[in-house]
């Protein structure tokens, strides 16, 4: 049987159900096929930044205050110091279930009329063509959301470039009342800790490690204030998730009428905690593209978008396992606060990335001499 649709995004993850919301809204027909259903789950920190529940917004996703904890900054938490900032101009951002995400999503696919078709694995492609199950759809644009496995991406000979070794991360549910409204980063010997508030007696906690074999029965040892924080009869909520995390930047992102976009497009390591986002403003500027038909306009975006993400993201795995380094200089942002404020506001993008981060770089540069 052959069927037809305008768009066909294969995987129907968040950057995918995103990807299919934004093209529906410029008119297309649009077709999302995944071989799992909803809602689909996946180890990842679950707090969008401002500039990702922006991006929400944007899409018209609405999210429940029941089901998420408002986010108003990112701490990071040494052996021996910490420091934090709250978002720039009052900036706030989101913490919630990653199923519960998903599960919005898909309430707003389904409400503009795109088609999702779960349990449906994609099996091939072709220059106008899609193969799902037994039947085969044409199309006129074919999407990639498929992660960082991307089938779509080696079918279509995209699937070159630049990776770098992988990481590794396990997250747990705690049924713990927030103790701050900000993310925390928890720098350890092996690893890092990410705690986000996700509801109101709720926190997440991904562990991320170049060690497999590091995870959260290890937390005791890397972590032991936040253990005991964590502590409680039946603390442990639902079951553990693992995932692998890793950067890898692509040359091309589209070919023909096949395009990539979130992790399937090249990714950023977990550590920038911005891989939600991304694909949230890649989805809105695909939808751009796809308007006036032209691929090269998403790919200019795509590379504009990545930058800031990419850079913060090699900063900091500059910490990652240089113990003494980063306690150096979480020590040198903890004597003024203000650097850790301007390097959050590039972060989140408030700020432009190139003029002050030179200047934040430099105030961190005398601090650093004198920690």
């Amino acid at each position: 049987m052959v069927q037809r649709t305008d768009v066909f995004v294969i995987g129907g993850g968040p950057a995918g159900l995103a990807a299919a919301i934004a093209a529906r809204k410029k008119g297309f027909h649009v077709t999302v096929a995944d071989g799992a259903e909803p809602p689909i789950d996946k180890a990842c920190g679950e707090g969008l930044l401002p500039d990702g529940a922006a991006a929400l917004r944007e899409l018209r996703v609405i999210v429940h205050p029941n089901e998420s904890s408002a986010l108003r900054g990112i701490r990071f938490v040494g052996t021996d110091n910490e420091i934090g900032a709250q978002f720039p101009h009052g900036g706030m951002g989101i913490g919630m279930r990653r199923e519960a995400l998903h599960q919005r999503l898909v309430d707003r696919a389904e409400a503009m009329g795109v088609s999702l078709l779960w349990r449906t694995p994609v099996t091939g492609i072709s220059s106008d063509a899609v193969f799902a199950k037994n039947e085969m759809f044409r199309v006129r644009w074919i999407v990639g959301a498929d992660g960082i496995g991307s089938r779509v991406r080696r079918w279509s000979g995209l699937d070159v470039g630049e990776g770098v070794r992988k990481r590794f991360a396990q997250r747990r549910h705690y049924r713990v009342r927030p103790w701050s409204d900000s993310v925390e980063i928890h720098w350890g010997e092996k690893a890092q800790a990410y705690v986000t508030p996700v509801a109101e007696e709720e926190v997440g906690v991904v562990m991320i490690s170049r060690d497999s074999s590091v995870g959260l029965a290890a937390m005791p040892t890397e972590f032991p204030r936040l253990a005991k924080k964590l502590r409680g009869p039946e603390a442990v909520l639902g079951v553990d998730r693992g995932a692998v995390t890793m950067t890898r930047r692509l040359p091309r992102v589209f070919r023909g009428n096949v395009v990539l976009i979130g992790d399937a497009s090249g990714s950023v390591d977990a550590i920038t905690g911005e891989g939600l986002c991304l694909g949230f403003r890649q989805a809105l500027a695909l939808g751009e593209a796809l308007e006036v038909g032209d691929l090269g306009r998403y790919a200019a975006a795509h590379r504009r978008l990545s930058r800031l993400p990419a850079m913060m993201g090699r900063l900091m795995l500059v910490l990652d396992g240089r113990t003494r380094l980063r306690e150096r200089a979480i020590r040198a942002l903890a004597s003024d606060a203000d650097v850790f404020a301007r390097l959050l506001a590039i972060h989140v993008g408030v700020k432009s990335s190139a003029h002050h981060l030179a200047s934040a770089g430099a105030m961190l540069g005398w601090r650093f001499v004198g920690a």
